[in-house]
């Protein structure tokens, strides 16, 4: 694959990642330092990149994303400074999450994963698309000496708009000798 759009799928694959990382974060209650969210993004572009060669199916991606989930999780958990009343490391409960926080890591993975799966389809079915639309385009006709041509010099004979469906073999029935 051309290296361009390999890095721009895996722009946008460590941005999602990130963006939808830090937003559940700050969402849950605590803040993502700046050097935690760099780090963070700075995984997931090395993740993407490795597998970003080809066409990747939802059994790819939906164990990249929950890997990389787990690693954003502990990163942006122990990023956080200690307090008198919170320990460092995770807000809630140390680094081991509860139900509620598996269940919303969890839906996020599922549902970032279809959707990133979907996305990578579609792209790669435009891809495809557009090479055969430049190889007709590019490419001559190929004739072979068995084959009619598709167009011929003569134009083809004007009928009124009246009768432009009519079947001009329409005729009394032949008369067949027993």
């Amino acid at each position: 694959m051309a290296a361009p759009l390999r890095l721009a799928r895996t722009t946008v694959f460590a941005v999602v990642c990130l963006g939808l990382g830090v937003a559940a974060h700050v969402l849950g209650g605590a803040p993502v330092p700046a050097p935690a969210a760099a780090g963070g993004l700075a995984v997931a572009l090395v993740a993407a990149y490795a597998l970003a060669g080809r066409e990747r199916s939802i059994t790819v991606i939906l164990p990249l994303l929950a890997a990389l989930q787990v690693v954003m999780h502990v990163l942006f958990s122990m990023s956080h400074a200690a307090t008198p009343h919170q320990p460092a490391g995770h807000l809630h409960s140390g680094l081991v999450p509860d139900l509620g926080m598996l269940v919303a890591h969890g839906w996020a993975v599922a549902m970032t994963a279809l959707w990133l799966a979907r996305g990578e389809a579609a792209l790669w079915s435009l891809l495809r698309r557009l090479v055969v639309r430049l190889l007709v385009i590019w490419l001559p006709p190929l004739t072979t000496p068995f084959s009619t041509p598709l167009w011929t010099a003569e134009p083809r004979e004007l009928r009124p708009a009246v009768l432009r469906h009519v079947v001009s073999r329409r005729g009394p029935p032949r008369v067949v000798a027993a």
